[in-house]
């Protein structure tokens, strides 16, 4: 029984996880990392504080718990109040739970003990957070390592956490926000499993929604087939992000989808829709765009531009390689778009001039991608000893500028926007004027844009796509047709499609489809 506690599992037909086995090489890739960094007398324990449930404002109403990120990295804990703590010196794991009334068990059900969550979630030790100051001092470490430092996309400061008792403890706060982020960008085999898991089912709702996909239907419409069918077959209860359901002119909008803006448009005949949308299974999530056409027919105009970005995205994946810069691979993606609206008459000149032009930016004002894992813009973009960011117009987006490394999980999400807000001033500025032809331009405007977005492992000698939906002009109106996606290998579900795409990755023990 105990150890099927210890396994993450949303029933059958979803993945099934041991935590052991996942979180173990996690574990061991930090604690290597900051042995290798700290001398053997600066090695002290490894605290982590787990994420509180929020209220919704001044309500009694409470926000769907989502566990810290770091928190999870390691341990895995789905439950509020948590802190964790890992020995540098010698690997031992412990967390701290809270201490709750009786009442809770009314309310939120059992009261579990210390013995329950050791077993639940494979650690050495478990005691109570009243308690956690005087096992720490009694641990006899020469510090206790604390998060602080800066989330580069984001920009949020990290503050080391506080609690009863820190003022008895040396604190140290400049090795492990750097160490566990650098941990991160790295993969291991496990988490790429899991990651091939959410892709795919990710990849079977946007061909859900291909194939639902009607003129007169509402955006919203759309997203919620993609929702439902995350969650119903897949066992995901969130997603990564606020889901994009753009069709005609919001498809130029970067983050359509917000608050004000809530995916509401109804889809019309002849117009493009660009549906952004990924699913988060044991808070590792997936990213994918995909663009189509709401009637199943691309027109001309719509296959010029959406071929355009299919041959940068195709042109950058087939590129990536460890050792290759991330900014280079940004500037083959313009190179390939501005080519593709050259060829089409919506632009005049050398490419490489508008290259340094920045007409790039004007059509493309985001950056290539970014990492994904447990966060949907994972940490380690920037750093100390890696590229800064660059200040030019769309490559200043980039989340990143560092070289590719083996083991990185990178979304290319190339895009092409038809937006008035950085156009008409272009058709004004000298610069930029000269390579635009307007008359062409014009009536793509209400066309919106196209984005074409798969998560990406880079590998020891390339890359290989976690993303696997239609991507031809050819395959996406078949699809849209009625044919059965993939076209050849038929795999009905999200789970077999990982099982069988294992094999790609060393077999992971104790991580399975069930």
């Amino acid at each position: 029984m105990a150890e099927d506690r210890c396994c993450f599992y949303m029933g059958p037909g979803t993945l099934k996880i041991d935590r052991r086995a996942f979180h173990g090489p996690i574990q061991q890739g930090v604690l290597q990392r900051m042995q290798a960094a700290l001398p053997v007398d600066k090695r002290g324990i490894i605290l982590l504080k787990g994420g509180d449930v929020q209220p919704v404002y001044t309500t009694d109403g409470e926000q769907l718990f989502r566990q810290e990120s770091y928190l999870h990295y390691l341990f895995g804990v789905n439950e509020d109040g948590f802190w964790g703590a890992l020995d540098v010196r010698n690997g031992r794991s412990m967390l701290f739970m809270p201490r709750l009334p009786a009442s809770y068990g009314v309310w939120m059900g059992v009261i579990q003990g210390p013995d329950y969550y050791k077993a639940k979630y494979a650690v050495d030790e478990v005691v109570y957070v009243d308690d956690m100051a005087g096992v720490l001092a009694a641990a006899g470490a020469p510090c206790i390592h604390l998060l602080s430092g800066t989330n580069t996309d984001s920009g949020t400061e990290v503050q080391p956490p506080s609690f009863e008792g820190s003022d008895t403890l040396t604190l140290e706060t400049a090795t492990l926000f750097r160490e566990i982020n650098e941990a991160r960008v790295h993969k291991t085999p496990g988490e790429i499993v899991l990651m091939k898991y959410v892709n795919h089912l990710g990849s079977r709702a946007h061909v859900a929604m291909m194939q639902g996909c009607k003129p007169g239907m509402m955006e919203y419409q759309a997203e919620s087939i993609f929702r439902h069918f995350t969650y119903s077959k897949g066992g995901c209860r969130n997603q990564g992000y606020t889901c994009i359901a753009a069709s005609g002119s919001n498809g130029a909008v970067l983050h359509y989808g917000h608050g004000g803006a809530p995916n509401d448009a109804q889809m019309r005949e002849g117009g493009l829709v660009l549906f952004d949308m990924g699913c988060e299974y044991y808070r590792y999530g997936s990213d994918i765009t995909c663009s189509w056409p709401v009637n199943g027919k691309f027109t001309p105009q719509q296959a010029l531009l959406y071929n355009a970005v299919l041959d940068a995205h195709r042109s950058v994946i087939a590129a990536m390689a460890p050792g290759v810069s991330w900014a280079e691979l940004h500037s083959l993606a313009y190179r390939k778009i501005l080519g593709g609206l050259a060829a089409g008459g919506l632009l005049q000149g050398d490419v490489e001039e508008m290259i340094a032009a920045e007409v790039g930016g004007l059509f493309m004002p985001h950056g290539l991608g970014h990492l994904i894992g447990i966060d949907t813009h994972d940490v380690g973009g920037y750093g100390d000893g890696f590229p800064e960011r660059i200040q030019r117009p769309g490559y200043k987006s980039l989340r990143t500028a560092r070289q590719l490394e083996a083991g990185m999980i990178i979304t290319v999400e190339p895009g092409c926007y038809f937006n008035p807000v950085l156009l008409l001033p272009a058709y004004e500025d000298p610069v930029h004027s000269k390579f635009l032809v307007k008359e062409a331009i014009q009536p793509f405007m209400a066309m919106g844009g196209v984005r074409i977005e798969d998560n990406v492992v880079v590998t020891e000698t390339g890359s290989l796509s976690l993303t696997d939906v239609p991507r031809t002009v050819k395959e996406i109106e078949a699809v849209m047709a009625g044919a059965h996606w993939p076209f050849a290998g038929v795999r009905d579900t999200p789970v077999e499609q990982t099982q069988n795409s294992i094999a790609g990755v060393a077999a992971v023990p104790g991580i399975a489809v069930v």
